[in-house]
């Protein structure tokens, strides 16, 4: 595996940065698979090169992907940054596919992936489309911020019914509209890509009921997608929570929608 830390991904001065994860050797004549990794925190916290981040990336390398862990703007609980972190997530697509003769990735094959809060923004760049207007006008407006599948770690999605987030600077019962708009079940469409949820059942932080609800207008829709209830798990877990090892699960799913390699432990 080879790693590249501290890549500027975004415009300007911003602090924000990203790593980069490879697995050790290319198969000749091909290209990588790639995934974008979205850390979590409520909007406020985080960072790509925490300890779940790290694994995630690591694992996804050795079994042939590409991985992209991003830092994003974040709110300090005073402030709004809605949808600059959004803007960020999609800006990090953009940047992989811009760059991918460069790195060896395959731009036809491009994922998103995050959890908690990241597992919204994952779910939000994932099902949100040019008309949607979510995409940043800037850098590189011409090139797509489309991926081709989406894994949602015990995310958001459907944030009116959560709780007041600082990161929207209003309150709910002030912009309800402002909440339906960022919640990713608003944009579920019968053409939206493949989505795969993993949430468990103790979650205190972000009750398994925001990926039940996810997981039924996916169905009513008609769109590929799969929910993974981990039992008696908490928040906050990586590919290998105590309760199940989830990497069979997740690779299967990449593999099938992003056709990468055989799961390597």
């Amino acid at each position: 595996m080879r790693v590249e830390k501290g890549v500027v991904y975004l415009d300007g001065d911003r602090k924000e940065k990203a790593d980069l994860y490879f697995p050790a050797t290319m198969p000749a004549g091909k290209k990588f698979p790639a995934l974008v990794w979205i850390h979590g925190g409520g909007w406020s916290t985080g960072t790509r090169d925490a300890k779940r981040e790290v694994s995630v990336c690591s694992i996804l390398a050795r079994n042939g992907y590409a991985a992209m862990s991003i830092d994003y703007i974040l709110s300090d609980k005073k402030q709004a940054v809605w949808p600059t972190n959004l803007w960020d997530c999609k800006t990090a697509v953009r940047w992989l596919r811009k760059n991918a003769d460069k790195f060896g990735v395959d731009p036809n094959r491009i994922g998103v992936a995050g959890g908690s809060a990241g597992g919204h923004l994952a779910a939000m760049v994932a099902l949100t489309t040019p008309t949607d207007g979510f995409d940043p006008a800037r850098p590189d407006g011409d090139i797509s911020c489309a991926v081709k599948c989406c894994v949602d770690f015990y995310g958001i999605a459907d944030v009116s019914s959560y709780h007041d987030v600082t990161m929207l600077g209003k309150k709910f019962a002030e912009a309800p509209e402002l909440y339906r708009a960022a919640s990713p079940v608003t944009y579920v469409r019968s053409n939206s890509v493949p989505i795969l949820i993993c949430h468990g059942t103790a979650d205190t932080t972000v009750n398994i009921k925001q990926s039940e609800k996810f997981a039924d207008v996916l169905q009513s829709a008609g769109v590929e997608h799969e929910l993974v209830a981990i039992p008696k798990a908490i928040h906050t877990f990586d590919l290998q929570p105590p309760q199940r090892d989830l990497r069979p699960i997740v690779m299967r799913f990449l593999d099938e929608y992003l056709k990468s390699t055989t799961f390597v432990k």
